[in-house]
This record gives C-alpha cells, sequence and structure tokens, in this order.
C-alpha cells in the first residue's frame, strides 16, 4: 500500500488518472477517511484530464495515529496538517498542484497556500471557513470532543449514520442513505478510531486566524458553499472570495455542509475549469 515516509506523519494515499496530468489533490474534512471522495466523483476529474490523490488524514483511516483511545489532543496544529499536504506532493515527486478541500480539508488547503504558496497551481475552498468567528461557525464549541469519545460497535456506527441521514430535514437532493451507510461500515473497518476527530478538533482550536493571509494569495481559486449549511455558515465564502481577487464564487440552494451527489458534477466541472485557469496562467508565465 502507498505510503509517505515517516518524518512526522505516515500517510496513506491512493492515485487516480495518467501521471502525466497535472496533480489534484482532495483533502477530506474533519474525521473523514478518504472514503469521503467517491471514485464516481473522481471519474469526472480524471476524465476531465487531472490526476487525483486522495489520503487519510492524520489519526483517520490508514495514517499514522497521535495518541490512543483517551488522547483527545495530539500535539500538532493545522499548519502540520497543511504540511501533510506538501508530504504527499513530496512523496510523489511533484513541485505544485492543485488543491481542494472539504470543511477542515479546505483550512489545511489554506495554510499551504499562505505558507507555501509556490506549491500551489489552483484552490478549491468547499464549505470552508478562514478563522474562528462566530459570524461563521455555527457548530458550537464541541465541548464533548474535549473528553475521551464513548466507543461503539460496527453495528451502532452504521444504525447512526442511517439515522442522522433519515432525520435530516428533506432538500431537493436524494439523501444517499445506502451511500452513507455502505461508507459508515467501511470506514468502520478501514480504521474506527474517534478520538482521532477529538485531535483534529484540538489542532482547529489552535488554528490562526486565515482571511487577511488570504488575500496575498493569487491562485485561480473556487469557492464553494452549501446556503443551508448549518455547520459552516455560507457567509464565510462570500468573505473568503471578496478577500482572493477572481475566485469564483458558488452558494448553492438547498446544499448543507455536505455536497450532494446531483452536484458531483457540477463541482467537478468547476474544478476542472479553475485548474484550466492555473494551467493556462502557467503556460503565459513560462513563455
Amino acid at each position: 500500500m502507498p505510503y509517505t515516509e515517516p518524518d512526522g506523519a505516515r500517510l496513506y494515499y491512493e492515485t487516480f488518472g495518467a501521471e502525466t496530468d497535472p496533480l489534484l489533490v482532495l483533502v477530506s474534512g474533519g474525521g473523514a477517511q478518504l472514503l469521503s471522495w467517491d471514485e464516481e466523483f473522481i471519474a469526472h476529474l480524471t476524465s476531465g484530464g487531472l490526476r487525483v490523490v486522495r489520503f487519510d488524514n492524520r489519526d483517520t483511516g490508514f495514517s499514522e495515529r497521535f495518541g490512543g483511545e483517551d488522547d483527545v489532543d495530539g500535539g500538532y496544529d493545522l499548519a502540520d496538517m497543511g504540511d501533510d499536504i506538501v508530504r504527499i506532493l513530496d512523496h510523489l515527486g511533484v513541485e505544485s498542484a492543485h488543491i481542494a478541500g472539504h470543511s477542515m480539508g479546505g483550512m489545511m488547503a489554506q495554510m499551504v497556500a499562505i505558507q507555501h504558496p509556490e506549491r500551489v497551481r489552483s484552490l478549491g475552498l468547499l464549505s470552508t471557513i478562514p478563522g474562528r468567528s462566530p459570524r461563521w461557525v455555527l457548530h458550537g464549541e464541541r465541548p464533548e470532543l474535549l473528553q475521551p469519545p464513548v466507543r461503539v460497535t460496527r453495528e451502532q456506527a452504521v444504525a447512526f449514520a442511517e439515522h442522522a441521514v433519515s432525520s435530516a430535514p428533506p432538500t431537493r437532493y436524494d439523501p444517499q442513505a445506502a451511500w452513507h451507510v455502505a461508507k459508515a461500515g467501511e470506514a468502520y473497518d478501514r480504521g474506527y478510531a474517534p478520538e482521532g476527530f477529538s485531535r483534529q478538533w484540538a489542532a482547529l482550536r489552535r488554528a490562526p486566524e486565515r482571511l487577511e493571509d488570504l488575500r496575498t494569495v493569487t491562485v485561480p481559486t473556487l469557492v464553494f458553499h452549501g446556503r443551508d449549511d448549518d455547520v459552516l455558515s455560507w457567509l464565510s465564502a462570500v468573505d473568503i472570495a471578496e478577500a482572493m481577487q477572481g475566485a469564483e464564487l458558488q452558494v448553492q440552494p438547498d446544499m448543507g455542509h455536505l455536497i450532494p451527489h446531483e452536484l458531483w458534477p457540477d463541482l467537478a466541472g468547476a474544478l476542472l475549469r479553475t485548474a484550466r485557469r492555473a494551467e493556462e496562467r502557467l503556460a503565459e508565465g513560462s513563455r
């Protein structure tokens, strides 16, 4: 199985598409494994001319753990997690790549763009925020994540996923209950470690404010957010897009924090368009 070198974090990753195509790194949100980037969605990207890598963030899936079952702080911060993306690029021998991240993954992508701008060709900032302002954060302080989590069986984890989907308010989009249930079971089998999300949460609580720094980021950027996101407000997308010159802003009606399957083709198309803008700019600069 492909892993990065254990130089700070040993990360599991998977690649798709032709090695000669520009690389897009997909970064999962808090507690989520690489399974959150479905292969059907990835196929839209590879057929459009991108090579794609998805990976398990530290403390999820097959990647390295930074504590035991009772440890809720791994001692790392958001910058360290952003550096994990750079580790992937280094291991693949890629100087720079397109980076798209959902929620916490979008925050990690921001850190790379701010601290390692030479490694970033374009950005996709999906359902994410640039800091901890109450204007953007709707989920509260989550005090339960400061305590060791209650562990559950596989059956309980799957049942919880099914209940979460079935109890959500109806929207224009198919809730894809069977998909979420299947992914919950697969994630449990790959590496059940609920304390990993608590450690990621500790890193997010230490994260710096980033909005002003994002004003210095000039790569083509897609900002994509749900109008009905009850975790992170869509106002963060507006603020990010206003701060980043030339960013494309899409606020999707009836979309919550997760990206509906019906929007996968639209999102893939927007990421491909953003990547093409970046590649054209790079080609012009090399003439």
